[in-house]
């Protein structure tokens, strides 16, 4: 699986140079970037860490008159490098994308401090001093940092062992079974036709799949996958991704589309929120005040309608209901950031979508809205069996439930076809569909590295594909039993898979074959 790293930070602080430092790729492409030397719109490059795993970058621009390109960045990523200057310290920029991240409920974090070569060690540590100050009581509080020259190439190992430290410690996307891809950019490429790139979340995405963009209602097939210039057959959720489209054009297509299933996703015109304000917002936010609404690469003006009360203040947190002037497609669940021409208001998660037009100061509306943001009992069962299957027992106990609670929204999932009881242990039918999914893929990597061994080794696809004994034998199982895994006792195949020597191998064991058969 592929991690996805983001960059923020002030401007001209050394985020671009940072990224080419470590990978060799110059993230800015655009001509005009190049030109200024300033990144306008988003970068990206990937590497490959110590440990050997792959991780994505996708590089902001730091001017605040590009930070709704930053917010379509920073939307799915795993990893923050918070990039400041030696030499300036802790910026206005620095901060806005600290509340950002804050708000996005970004928590894993470095902070990189960039062109240290230019001032004297002591000033480097007043300056780490100062960001320590700026850190505090934000979702980066306490993170490491590391000293680096991109120039001199000083520090660039000690960040890389950090990254791989803190990767090793992030958890896997969780797969919902639907798989949509917010577009970030959309052209074409000559004698393949319309490319988009995004990074894919809720779900795995396979070449061959009829799909559907919206707005707009557009279908389309994925001709070809690709991962870091790499073709694939299948993506994982979270990985920064490269479709191939056939039967659509790419200037029918734009930043803020979401690729997904056929009618898997509609467009949404007003969402209920839980807001909170930054701390920097400079004047407090009216009821009914015009608004930008961003939400991953979507982006629509709007009005904030207050819920509680009459203005939102720095700091303080409320119900709204957002009204947009343009139609958009997002998920309840989805993080969501509201600015006004000069400033970020603040943000949060999406509790409803298309919702009626509610009452303002009406106790039981409110009372509805904050059950609905700790979910029904299935929602959060759902969450529970997407992390690890278990007993009903099991789960009570983690969801702090009464029993006849854990039963009724287990048999709502059943019902609804996405829970299955195997065993004595619920199994979410997506999270199953991933796992199963993941080690056939596995053992076709292995085999493909391979071609002369019939199957590849238990152990390997168990540790790859992320799960302890029992859970990668239920796994195993349900795959045999499927018929998209065969197996071998000691080792597991891709169903219907046999060895297949070279052409060239071929044609020498068939005349060795031939010259027995003629003594």
């Amino acid at each position: 699986m592929t991690h996805v790293i983001g960059t923020a930070g002030h401007v001209d602080h050394g985020k671009s140079t940072l990224v080419q430092a470590l990978t060799g790729i110059d993230p800015d492409r655009l001509r005009e970037e190049k030109q200024r030397g300033l990144t306008i719109d988003l970068g990206f490059a990937w590497l490959t860490l110590p440990s050997g795993r792959e991780v994505s970058i996708v590089d902001v621009p730091g001017h605040e008159r590009f930070i709704k390109n930053m917010l379509a960045g920073a939307g799915g990523i795993d990893l923050a490098l918070l990039v400041i200057a030696a030499d300036e310290g802790p910026m206005p920029q620095t901060r806005e994308h600290l509340a950002i991240l804050d708000l996005l409920d970004v928590t894993r974090g470095i902070v990189v401090i960039t062109k240290t070569d230019m001032v004297e060690e002591e000033y480097v540590d007043l300056v780490e001093a100062e960001i320590e100050e700026t850190l505090a009581g934000t979702s980066l509080a306490g993170a490491p940092r590391v000293r680096v020259s991109a120039l001199q190439r000083t520090g660039l190992d000690d960040l890389l062992r950090t990254i791989d430290e803190a990767i090793e410690a992030t958890p896997r996307k969780r797969d919902l079974g639907r798989p949509r891809l917010p577009i970030d950019r959309s052209f074409t490429i000559q004698g393949f036709g319309a490319v988009v790139t995004g990074t894919l979340v809720d779900g795995a995405l396979d070449a061959g799949s009829e799909v559907e963009i919206q707005p707009g209602r557009i279908r389309a097939r994925v001709r070809g996958l690709q991962r870091h210039r790499t073709k694939t057959a299948r993506l994982e959720p979270g990985t920064r991704a490269a479709v191939n489209l056939s039967g659509v054009h790419a200037e029918d297509l734009e930043r803020g589309m979401v690729l997904a299933r056929p009618g898997a996703l509609s467009t949404v015109f007003a969402v209920d929120v839980r807001i909170r304000a930054t701390s920097l917002l400079s004047h407090a936010v009216g009821h009914d005040a015009g608004i930008t609404f961003l939400s991953a690469t979507a982006e629509s003006e709007g009005k904030l309608r207050l819920l509680d009360r009459d203005s939102l203040a720095a700091g303080e947190s409320a119900w709204a209901q957002i009204v947009l002037e343009r139609e958009v497609v997002v998920s309840r669940g989805d993080h969501f950031i509201v600015r006004t021409p000069n400033e970020t208001v603040g943000g949060g998660r999406i509790v409803a979508l298309n919702p009626k037009r509610h009452r303002r100061n009406h106790a039981p509306t409110l009372d509805a809205l904050e059950l609905a943001l700790a979910g029904s009992p299935a929602d959060r069962l759902r969450d529970a069996l997407l992390a690890k299957p278990g007993t009903l027992k099991e789960m009570q106990k983690r969801m702090e439930l009464e029993a006849e609670v854990v039963a009724a929204a287990f048999e709502e999932l059943v019902e609804a076809g996405e829970a299955r009881l195997i065993g004595e242990r619920a199994v979410s039918v997506a999270w199953l569909e991933s796992a199963i999914g993941r080690c056939v893929a596995s053992a076709t990597e292995y085999l493909a590295a391979h071609p002369l061994r019939p199957f590849a080794p238990r152990e390997q696809m168990r540790s790859e594909a992320g799960l302890d004994g029992s859970t990668f034998e239920l796994v195993v199982g349900e795959g045999v039993a499927g018929g998209r895994l065969d197996d071998h006792g000691a080792g597991l195949a891709p169903a219907g898979y046999e060895v297949t020597l070279p052409a060239k191998q071929q044609e020498q064991v068939d005349r060795y074959l031939a010259a027995l058969r003629t003594g």
